[in-house]
């Protein structure tokens, strides 16, 4: 079985599906089967993370897959304590052997952690593993913009990717139009909010009733209006395919522009504010 899902071409060149797999907590047999179920239904994408302490399940997984390994995009992250150039090269080495892959397409650093100040040196190395051939695509996560123009001021290289919390009770605005503005790729975590108070949502429902889709069906449909790449978590196959089954129907303006109306000051989930948040 296999579902087709549209591609973004990236900055750097490389093509991402605009909907792929979060696997946070997805670990061992289990895990692996999970992510084997969302490779037969059609995803491409895998987003995984050091911290998530997966990266052996996910290369199992693309072990055990019958898909070509360069039809896949492999997604890992590098953690706060390991933001030292030094570190952050070993830590990029030590992910590869963990999931017995050659390289990650896409490598980002987690969290600016800007109280640390070591985000540019870890993105030199970030740099630098691209050149080596590690790493096909770098970028980030939960950079500001104020980060990532230093980023490029000290290295000239601007990410392919800033990967954010986006959904409709926090729709980053201003964010996603500074990443449009710079040729940055907005992909979204926890876009369905990890809230069931999201998935009741009544205005959403309404939208959801008048095409005949699930809620999440609708919130993934609006992330992909966005332009933003979203990676749902899922281990079940039933929900890994509604997630997917999102392009035979749009959503219209005034729809769009309701769920748009959702977002709140207050919308993290965790109050995670990339300017103080100081990563785990």
């Amino acid at each position: 079985m296999s579902n087709h899902i549209p591609e973004i071409t990236l900055n750097d060149g490389l093509t991402l599906p605009v909907v792929g797999l979060g696997t946070y907590l997805l670990k061992g047999s289990a895990g692996v089967q999970s992510i084997l179920s969302a490779i037969n239904m059609g995803y491409r994408l895998i987003d995984s993370a050091y911290n998530y302490e997966n990266e052996g399940t996910v290369g199992e997984a693309i072990r055990r897959a019958s898909i070509p390994r360069e039809q896949l995009r492999i997604t890992s992250k590098l953690p706060g304590r390991y933001q030292t150039y030094d570190k952050a090269v070993t830590t990029i080495q030590e992910s590869l052997y963990r999931a017995n892959l050659e390289y990650f397409d896409l490598y980002l650093i987690h969290w600016p952690l800007p109280r640390q100040d070591t985000y540019v040196e870890a993105w030199q190395a970030l740099i630098d593993a691209k050149k080596w051939g590690l790493i096909r695509s770098i970028g980030v996560c939960n950079f500001l913009p104020e980060h990532i123009e230093r980023l490029k001021k000290e290295t000239g290289v601007l990410p392919s990717v800033n990967q954010i919390e986006l959904h409709p009770f926090f729709n980053q605005a201003e964010q996603r139009k500074w990443h449009e503005e710079n040729g940055i790729t907005t992909q979204s975590w926890s876009p369905l909010a990890r809230a069931n108070q999201l998935l009741q949502n009544e205005t959403i429902g309404q939208i959801a009733k008048r095409h005949k889709k699930s809620i999440s069906q609708v919130i993934l449909r609006w992330h992909y209006q966005l332009g933003a790449i979203s990676i749902p978590k899922s281990a079940s196959a039933v929900r890994q395919l509604e997630n997917i089954s999102i392009f035979d129907f749009s959503l219209d303006e005034t729809e769009m522009k309701l769920i748009y109306t959702l977002t709140r000051p207050d919308g993290r989930i965790n109050n995670q504010n990339p300017a103080i948040y100081e990563e785990f």
